[in-house]
């Protein structure tokens, strides 16, 4: 009989770092089912998908609360899941608003609870360290300094490697995509993978792109959508700009591409700035969420950087502009010594270089798999009966 795992994935990022991962488990063991909550890469892998990260990816308190009745539901879903199938494992990937009540409400049921790309503890809610220890079997990092902020509890902590270290290379190997870069120099757009950062992001990125223009002509900007979803909102805030850049366009499903080939990025915060570090381009972080959720984020969060390419680093490696500083005129200011050959890009480059560098060399969903497989412990084997003897 084959085993099984529930995964919760709730964000299109953790949906890729899944999926790797799940390739991963199935290369060493290929009798494993999966199923639970993701997106399309976990999809593509196979896994039964019983609820889409379109509907569970929101940001900030605000968001939350105006969707509580459905975040109920979906979490009596997957506890009567739990419930029906008994999986041999229950794997949690980041999210930690939704998953980290999960753990605690299936903690003691006998069933592994494994958690994959650590919920950013240190940053904010450090309480939840001694809570994850007690309803968490194995917690597998994907940073080099997540191991530390365990330290002193029981927890076993295990680092993986970044999964986009891979990812990075392969793309690197590729041989160069034509895309529609229309002039000189190249500038990349990311304005996030979840519809409240769009909504709020780009329109700045966008008027700090006319500003950049008035400065370099001939600068072609390339907006990264990641799914046709984001695409269409895209479009539909860039039809209420009151000006646009000359030359945009706008790809979706080629960030990397777009990234590989861009001379510097606007880039939401969040995974997507460790991506671009990866692929060696410089830029400029934009942090922009509702005004509740940054009051009481203010109070909660207890770090200096809010990029994870400078928290990686623990320095300011690349400029970061929030909330109010998001203004389309501190943005271009900010992009304009990255577009030149200026000491800030050289400096800026050398930084992105030891981000690469602390992440690991490669092969982390592989590493990670082996430690999910060795935390469910062997599979038991099943004795058929012999004809004859029975």
């Amino acid at each position: 009989m084959s085993r099984s795992i529930l995964v919760i994935a709730g964000e299109v990022s953790g949906d890729m770092h899944a999926a790797e991962l799940v390739r991963a488990i199935r290369a060493r063991e290929p009798d494993v089912e999966f199923f639970g909550i993701g997106g399309d890469a976990l999809r593509a892998e196979g896994m039964d998908i019983l609820y889409d990260v379109r509907e569970m990816a929101v940001m900030g308190f605000a968001e939350v609360i105006r969707r509580y009745s459905f975040f109920k539901g979906v979490f009596r879903d997957m506890l009567e899941l739990v419930k029906i199938r008994r999986p041999d494992a229950v794997l949690l990937v980041d999210y930690p608003g939704f998953n980290l009540r999960f753990a605690k409400a299936i903690h003691g049921r006998g069933i592994k609870v494994l958690y994959y790309v650590c919920p950013q503890v240190w940053a904010w809610h450090r309480s939840r360290i001694k809570l994850m220890a007690k309803i968490v079997n194995r917690l597998i990092v994907i940073f080099p300094f997540e191991v530390g902020v365990f330290a002193g509890t029981d927890l076993r902590v295990d680092f993986a490697g970044h999964p986009l270290v891979d990812v990075a290379k392969a793309v690197m190997a590729e041989p160069l995509k034509d895309l529609p870069w229309e002039g000189e120099p190249r500038v990349a757009v990311l304005p996030g993978s979840r519809r409240q950062e769009v909504e709020r992001i780009l329109p700045p990125m966008i008027a700090a792109a006319v500003r950049l223009e008035a400065q370099f002509p001939n600068a072609s900007f390339i907006l990264a959508a990641p799914s046709q979803e984001i695409a269409a909102l895209v479009e539909s805030v860039m039809n209420a700009q009151p000006a646009k850049p000359a030359r945009w366009k706008m790809v979706t499903g080629e960030t990397r591409q777009v990234l590989r080939q861009a001379r510097a990025a606007m880039v939401a915060s969040g995974t997507a700035t460790i991506e671009t570090a990866l692929l060696g381009c410089p830029m400029i972080v934009v942090y922009k969420t509702s005004a509740v959720t940054f009051f009481f984020g203010r109070m909660l969060v207890k770090v200096k950087h809010i990029g994870m390419v400078n928290i990686v680093a623990g320095r300011p490696v690349c400029p970061e502009y929030i909330q109010h500083q998001a203004t389309p005129e501190a943005l271009a200011a900010g992009m304009v010594p990255l577009l030149g050959d200026t000491p800030e890009r050289e400096a800026m480059i050398k930084g992105l270089e030891r981000v690469r560098a602390l992440l690991g060399q490669g092969g982390a969903s592989d590493r990670a798999a082996g430690f999910v497989l060795e935390a469910m412990g062997p599979a038991k084997k099943v004795v058929l009966p012999i004809e004859g003897f029975c």
